[in-house]
């Protein structure tokens, strides 16, 4: 009896609209019924769901109105990669700040706010060479985050950092939040590396900028990721400075296409012509996330009934 009820269970998640009427309220009243059965679901009998979070500086605000999205839609996430300012976002979210919180924290960020830079700054560091600092950040997202530990987090979160000395990727999950969050996401050419466990870390875009396979060995079933790429062909490169980010943002790209491969569902928010540096156009970014979250939403919960059914099947 009990297999038959499982059996009946799964044929509903998969073929709905063909066991019950097929007029348009009925199915959509079937499907909201169905997709709340899942969010009652016991974390064991469902895929384990992660969403990877790119990086893309100022573009990655988007990031927001994806989580805002997935959130009200009772789609659950159990782990959190994130690299740059996808570590910045996803570091808040994982340690339990509301995304309404962090939406408006996003609307009154300015880099002052988080490094010491500054149009004097910057000529300094050009005439002596004395890169800029990121110690506000820190200061920032210990405010934000609790000051918590890996460990003391809510969902399952890692991040991801380059060492400076030898090119590897670094995969943060241990220690301080807050600093292996500033780490993943420190600007090379422009702020000093972040010291970290006898390493000295900088953003994680030049190793890795869409980690998902760190995303399955944290024992995902089912990924989304959020990439918020640049269109090249948008950005000005008009001084030295914007020639360093258009590098950046080049050597991320030519990371992402495989990395994208191991995902269920890719989210491409449409903010390809923001810098990285355009902290300013935060409302646009998150407006843009929330829209190609929207637009994602009943892909994501077909694929996940589907992959649900197998479970139930198998236990």
């Amino acid at each position: 009896m009990k297999l038959i009820a499982k059996i009946l269970l799964v044929l509903l998640l998969i073929y709905p609209q063909n066991i019950f009427a097929s007029t348009v309220d009925q199915d959509k009243i079937l499907s909201d019924y169905i997709w709340h059965k899942f969010t009652m679901l016991n974390p064991s009998q469902r895929p384990k769901v992660a969403i990877v979070l790119g990086g893309g500086g100022a573009r990655g605000f988007a990031h927001i109105g994806v989580l805002k999205v997935l959130k009200d839609e009772n789609i659950p996430i159990d782990i959190i990669v994130g690299n740059s300012v996808g570590a910045l976002v996803g570091a808040m979210y994982a340690s339990g700040a509301p995304s309404e919180s962090i939406e408006k924290l996003a609307e009154n960020t300015g880099w002052n706010d988080i490094s010491n830079f500054s149009n004097p700054s910057v000529l300094k560091l050009f005439i002596t060479g004395k890169l800029l600092s990121t110690e506000k950040m820190e200061k920032y997202m210990e405010k934000y985050t609790g000051a918590k530990r890996f460990d003391e987090l809510k969902v399952d979160f890692a991040c991801i950092a380059t060492d400076i000395l030898t090119g590897e990727r670094v995969v943060l999950k241990e220690g301080d939040v807050a600093r292996a969050a500033r780490a993943s996401a420190t600007i090379p050419g422009l702020f000093a590396p972040v010291e970290y466990r006898h390493r000295f870390l900088i953003d994680g875009g030049l190793s890795d900028n869409i980690p998902t396979d760190i995303a399955k060995l944290m024992g995902a079933n089912y990924i989304i990721t959020v990439c918020v790429s640049a269109d090249f062909s948008k950005n000005k490169v008009s001084s030295v400075f914007s020639m360093l980010t258009q590098a950046i943002s080049i050597q991320g790209r030519q990371l992402d296409d495989e990395k994208l491969k191991l995902s269920d569902i890719n989210i491409f928010p449409k903010v390809s012509d923001v810098s990285l540096m355009e902290l300013n156009r935060s409302r646009e970014c998150i407006d843009a996330g929330s829209v190609a979250a929207r637009e994602s939403v009943a892909q994501i919960k077909k694929q996940l009934l589907e992959k649900t059914s197998n479970y139930l099947l198998l236990n």
